[in-house]
């Protein structure tokens, strides 16, 4: 069961002055971001989108999963749409006025993840194709016979 611990007080109401005290001391500020990058991976299972600093420090994420999103409908365009605006948004309550995009894979969710966050306001000043390419590395795997 454990150790039961009783507080006594001395006739004073301490628990509501700490509480009091905590409030007033804590404020919460972020620092501004005005310019930074969107990074978009479009997967062929899941659309998602983070938002760094020039550093490369996130500091907005959003996915298809984190929307509600589950299995089949993580891969559309209607929910990397909402997923572009979702992080955008976030983004712009932080402060970010322009910003450019770099996008990774090869989905069903690419344009319309731009579409999402040029929605919202924010300024795009280029977009930047990342997808890795082979220089013919690996050997692809054998085509499947149906």
């Amino acid at each position: 069961m454990g150790k039961k611990r009783i507080i006594t007080t001395s006739g004073q109401n301490t628990t509501a002055e700490n509480t009091a005290d905590v409030g007033t001391a804590k404020k919460s500020s972020k620092k501004q971001v005005f310019k930074g990058t969107i990074n978009i991976s479009s997967s062929y299972n899941n659309t998602i989108v983070s938002v760094t600093d020039p550093n490369g420090n996130i500091f907005a994420f959003s996915s298809a999963g984190m929307l509600g999103f589950k299995g089949a409908r993580k891969s559309t365009p209607y929910a990397a749409t909402l997923v572009g605006k979702d992080a955008s948004e976030k983004a712009k309550r932080l402060g970010l006025q322009e910003a450019k995009v770099s996008i990774k894979g090869i989905g069903p969710g690419r344009e319309a993840a731009i579409r999402g966050i040029a929605s919202t306001g924010i300024n795009i000043t280029s977009i930047i194709d990342a997808t890795p390419m082979p220089h013919n590395g690996v050997r692809a795997a054998k085509p499947r016979r149906v």
